[in-house]
C-alpha cells in the first residue's frame, strides 16, 4: 500500500464485528477515527484502535452535539440488528447535515427507509460477502468480484495459459467482448495503465470492467 497522503475523520457509530472491523482498518491506515457505542464493554474493546472511543445514545441528538458528531466529514452508522436506532441516528445525522452517512441495512424494508430519510450510501455486507463467494465458487479464474450496479462489475481474472504472451492489441477485448481491462497486476506490481502492446502472462491478475454478461463471455471464451 502506498504511503498515506490525505488523514481523514471518521466516526463510525456501533462497534459490533462489522463496525469494528471498519474502525480497526480506517485507524491502521492512519486516518482519525472516532468509535462511539452504547456498550461500555464495546468502546473498552476497540478503545486501542480508535483516536477517541466513546459511550453514547445516538437517538439522542444532544449526545451527538456534544460529541462533535457534526465536524465529521463521514459517519458510518454500523448498528447491528436494531433497526430503529439505526433508522432514527441516520435521521438525526442527516439533519445535522453530515455530508455522507453510510449505513449498514439490516433487509429490504430497512434499506427503503434509510433512502427516504436520505443516507448517502446503504451497505448490505452479508448479501455483498455471499455474491463474491458465490463468484469465486463457481469459477477458478475469478479472484475477486465487485457489483457496481445491477448490471456492470468489475471482477479481478485470473490469466490462464490461454492467452500467455498474447498482447492487449492482440486479446483485442473491447471489440470483442465490450469489456474493459483497468490494470494488470503481476506479483506486487501493479499496471494502472497498460500499454497495447502490454504482454500477459500466465498466472497475471487482470482487472476488467464491463456489463456482467460480457464479463461472463470473456471468462468463458477469452480467458
Amino acid at each position: 500500500m502506498g504511503k498515506m497522503t490525505t488523514k481523514k475523520q471518521f466516526a463510525v457509530i456501533g462497534l459490533g464485528r462489522f463496525g469494528g472491523s471498519i474502525c480497526k482498518e480506517l485507524y491502521k491506515m492512519g486516518h482519525q477515527v472516532l468509535a462511539i457505542d452504547v456498550r461500555d464493554e464495546k468502546v473498552n474493546e476497540y478503545a486501542p484502535f480508535a483516536t477517541h472511543a466513546v459511550i453514547a445514545n445516538t437517538t439522542d441528538e444532544k449526545a451527538l452535539q456534544s460529541i462533535g458528531i457534526g465536524n465529521f466529514e463521514y459517519v458510518v452508522v454500523a448498528i447491528g440488528d436494531d433497526i430503529q436506532t439505526s433508522i432514527l441516528t441516520t435521521l438525526i445525522l442527516k439533519e445535522m447535515n453530515v455530508p455522507n452517512v453510510w449505513v449498514k441495512a439490516q433487509n429490504n424494508y430497512h434499506h427503503k427507509v434509510l433512502e427516504k430519510i436520505g443516507a448517502d450510501r446503504i451497505i448490505h455486507p452479508e448479501q455483498d460477502m455471499g455474491i463474491r463467494i458465490a463468484q469465486h465458487l463457481t469459477s477458478e479464474k475469478i479472484v475477486d468480484y465487485i457489483e457496481l450496479s445491477e448490471e456492470y462489475s468489475i471482477v479481478e481474472l485470473l490469466a490462464t495459459s490461454k492467452i500467455q504472451n498474447k498482447s492487449l492489441v492482440e486479446l483485442n477485448v473491447r471489440a470483442k467482448y465490450g469489456c474493459t481491462i483497468l490494470a494488470v497486476k503481476r506479483g506486487e506490481a501493479v499496471n494502472v495503465s497498460p500499454l497495447p502492446n502490454e504482454l500477459i502472462y500466465e498466472k497475471d491478475l487482470l482487472i476488467v470492467i464491463g456489463h456482467k454478461n460480457d464479463l461472463k463471455r470473456f471468462e468463458e471464451d477469452g480467458m
